[in-house]
């Protein structure tokens, strides 16, 4: 998979942008605020209709303009795709994928993406709605669909939250607060099963990544915890927090079935009920997935507190090297073959030692599509530059970004 071309209309910076791209490695280089990082954010906009820099759409279209659009290219299992999004101010997003119209939804999963960004020191540092986040993510990359869930579990929670702030005012009937607890609890099962069978999976390969970029640092170690049910997450460190190579069908009683999700809405729809009292008190909802957070730990400590700047700097690079490796083994949805994410590096090489630049250097040899932000050049490691697959280089000025091969053309014409 890769993506062959990207068109931006009025997004960031970029008035207008119709950029060709090469596989293997390409480097995006100019200084700070010329529009590098517009480029890669709006790669990953396509792949997870979200921004890895902010929470809303809003800042994402050029300032005074109606609206922003956002396409791209793909090669995708020996198939050409064209996917677009466009963006308009207070009004529900479109799509369009190929030449019909689509539900922005039914883009996600299409083109697979995986950001390493300097924000993702919060994984490790920050509070745990970037970690839950972050799950989420993961999850939608390895079961598309679950976005629906996701959706569907946002717009439940926010209706049952409105209704406990009213409750008191029930007079004692709260049928629909009942009605409400089902479908959060039924919601909550699947995303909690969903989660944690990614998190099982991925914690392998973030072991791995971390002993590669921090070989002497130990072992880096993540697990699920559900804070309304400790006893569902064991803690991490232990053997029972690792078992990663279960991938249960649906029909199977393990991570991620249809038989633990049902288990985990009737044990959360069980606490909801014992809660009610003290939710309704306080006005918000104390149980599901929503409470949640990953659990990241260097040995036996906790990475939060604990790390340096630069071991949080590893945990937060072999979260997001595990994560593309997990995508990659795993495959496409559907048993697509052709499911390997577009790598995207965000300006983090000059954050990184020359240990570990090199080392994560060699992990991209295989890489068949990798993007790259830089204010330098030399910041990259030169083992980059004969990637096996190609690379090449993308010189952007003030919301231009040109090849480099296009750019020297144009100096020499």
């Amino acid at each position: 998979m890769r993506v062959t071309h990207l068109q931006l209309a009025d997004f960031r910076s970029y008035e207008h942008l119709d950029l060709p791209l090469e596989p293997g490695v390409t480097t995006l280089v100019g200084r700070n605020g010329q529009g590098k990082t517009n480029v890669v954010e709006a790669v990953r906009y396509l792949s997870t209709l979200s921004s890895h820099r902010v929470a809303s759409d809003a800042p994402l279209i050029r300032f005074g303009a109606p609206r922003a659009i956002v396409g791209a290219r793909i090669e995708k299992a020996g198939r050409a795709l064209a996917i677009e999004v466009t963006l308009v101010p207070g009004k529900a997003n479109t799509a369009r994928l190929n030449r019909g119209q689509a539900r922005p939804r039914d883009l996600v999963g299409i083109l697979r993406t995986v950001v390493f960004a300097p924000e993702d020191l919060a994984l490790v540092k920050g509070d745990p709605g970037g970690r839950r986040q972050f799950m989420d993510e993961l999850v939608v990359g390895l079961q598309p669909a679950m976005a629906g869930d996701l959706a569907d579990y946002e717009r439940v929670l926010r209706q049952r939250g409105s209704m406990l702030k009213t409750a008191r005012n029930a007079r004692g009937d709260l049928t629909m607060l009942d009605i409400w607890d089902e479908k959060l609890a039924e919601l909550g099962g699947r995303i909690v099963a969903a989660r944690r069978r990614a998190v099982a999976a991925l914690a392998p390969h973030v072991r791995d990544a971390y002993t590669d970029v921090a070989p002497d640092g130990g072992d880096c170690l993540v697990s699920y915890r559900a804070t309304w049910q400790e006893d569902l997450s064991p803690a991490s460190g232990r053997p029972d927090a690792e078992r990663t190579e279960q991938h249960a069908s649906p029909e199977e009683d393990g991570p991620g079935s249809h038989v633990e999700a049902a288990r985990l809405a009737e044990v959360m729809l069980a606490r909801m009920r014992d809660l009610r009292p003290t939710e309704i008190e306080r006005g918000v909802s104390l149980v599901g997935p929503h409470r949640d957070d990953l659990e990241i730990r260097l040995g036996e400590m906790p990475a939060k507190g604990y790390a340096s700047h630069g071991e949080s700097w590893s945990c937060a690079l072999a979260l997001r090297l595990g994560t593309y490796a997990l995508l990659t083994a795993e495959g496409g949805p559907d048993g697509d073959p052709d499911g390997e994410p577009v790598l995207i590096l965000d300006d983090v090489f000059a954050e990184l030692d020359a240990g570990r630049r090199d080392a994560l250097a060699a992990r991209l040899a295989e890489a068949s599509q990798v993007l790259i932000t830089a204010a330098v050049a030399a910041d990259v490691p030169e083992a980059l530059a004969s990637h096996p697959a190609g690379s090449s280089v993308v010189r952007v000025t003030m919301g231009v970004a040109v090849p480099e091969t296009a750019a020297a053309g144009a100096d020499h014409a």
